[in-house]
């Protein structure tokens, strides 16, 4: 059996912490979209929630936009996710 080159041990080291470090990204962004979403049906019910929401989108952005610089996420992925909920937002803004 071949031994295992160390810098091929250490790339796998490397890439082993970039895959976790980009899953937590990845994770935090759809959870912030979640979060959106649920504001966002509570404000079409309930006007009052309608700040919460705005405050919720704008973290969601700030979490797309970062994970697009990185490159976890594309950059046309991140714009069609902040246009669909910004139109969502605007929907719901304009109902009340």
């Amino acid at each position: 059996m071949a031994k295992k080159k160390s810098s091929a041990e250490k790339r796998h080291r490397q890439s082993e912490e970039r895959r976790l470090r980009n899953k937590s990204v990845k994770s935090s962004v759809r959870t912030s979209v979640k979060k959106f979403t649920a504001l966002a049906q509570k404000a079409s019910r309930n006007p009052s929630e309608l700040g919460e929401t705005e405050t919720a989108l704008r973290e969601m952005i700030k979490k797309l936009d970062t994970a697009a610089q990185k490159g976890i996420i594309k950059k046309n992925t991140a714009g069609r996710k902040k246009s669909r909920m910004q139109r969502l937002y605007n929907s719901i803004k304009m109902a009340q």
